[in-house]
């Protein structure tokens, strides 16, 4: 897909860029996807002077589930997946849709909730539409009147000019999509150094009657072992299968977050988007 038009903000529906994150949001995606590699992790800063509850390294056996996680949701494509972004000032954005990782690529649709109304309309204003997003940046349209079926199948009638198509911005929803695109990988992370790099458990929940242990990502290479926790949060269950990510953003309370509930062997990317010509 074309990256490189953008069109006016007043002309396309849904979210609006929050300014300031530039310098962090590479290093976010970064620490995510750039898992045993030569090179290492890539660095990144810590965003929250919170303080860190009880938690330890991870074992053997954590480091190779975490190191598992990347491939065994790409064997799930399509995934279905949803996000939820703060954009701050009480602006909500929520995408349900599916991850092919694979083409490394999503198609979803988007809900706004909480951008003020025009007068003399009062209250909050809910806008929604489809979107769709692969490693290089995003395009949005306007839901088809008249289709009620997942957001893959109508975007399916929404023709390639249909789309008005941009690069990412350093907002929290755009750092979330570009996230979500590059978490699956075709084979496992090295669990070695996943241990060295200061991946940690810090806790076990419950989600949706299943237990899951709760780990933050690998720190930055030389940090010393208190000099903070990564912004990265993931869920897993006991075969390595990835439930939940969160990444913090800097100066927002709520983090975004990534929820994946299984495999949609039903659901089928649309071609128009992609289609050069």
């Amino acid at each position: 897909m074309p990256t490189k038009a953008r069109p006016k903000k007043s002309a396309q529906p849904g979210p609006s860029a929050v300014k300031g994150r530039s310098r962090l949001l590479g290093a976010l995606i970064a620490a995510a996807v750039c898992a045993a590699t030569a090179g290492g992790y890539a660095v990144y800063r810590t965003v929250s002077g919170e303080d860190a509850p009880a938690e330890r390294p991870v074992t053997v056996d954590e480091a190779s589930r975490l190191a598992l996680s990347r491939l065994t949701l790409y064997q799930a494509s399509p995934a279905a997946v949803t996000l939820t972004a703060d954009e701050g000032s009480g602006v909500r954005i929520e995408v349900t849709g599916i991850v092919d990782y694979r083409a490394h690529r999503g198609v979803g649709g988007y809900r706004t909730l909480g951008a003020a109304a025009p007068a003399p309309t009062a209250g909050p204003r809910t806008d929604q539409g489809l979107v769709v997003w692969d490693t290089g940046g995003l395009g949005l349209a306007p839901a088809p009147q008249g289709e009620n079926g997942p957001p893959w199948q109508q975007a399916e009638h929404v023709a390639r000019s249909g789309w008005s198509p941009r690069a990412y911005t350093t907002d929290p929803l755009d750092a979330g999509l570009q996230l979500l695109v590059q978490l699956g990988a075709d084979r496992p992370d090295n669990p070695l150094l996943l241990a060295q790099s200061g991946a940690r458990w810090l806790g076990r929940d419950r989600i949706d009657g299943r237990d899951y242990d709760r780990f933050s990502g690998p720190r930055a290479r030389g940090a010393a072992p208190d000099g903070g926790r990564s912004p990265l949060t993931y869920w897993l269950d006991g075969d390595g299968g990835l439930r939940r990510v969160t990444m913090r953003m800097p100066g927002l309370g709520t983090p975004t977050t990534l929820e994946f509930t299984g495999r949609d062997a039903a659901a089928k990317l649309p071609d128009a988007p992609w289609i050069a010509g």
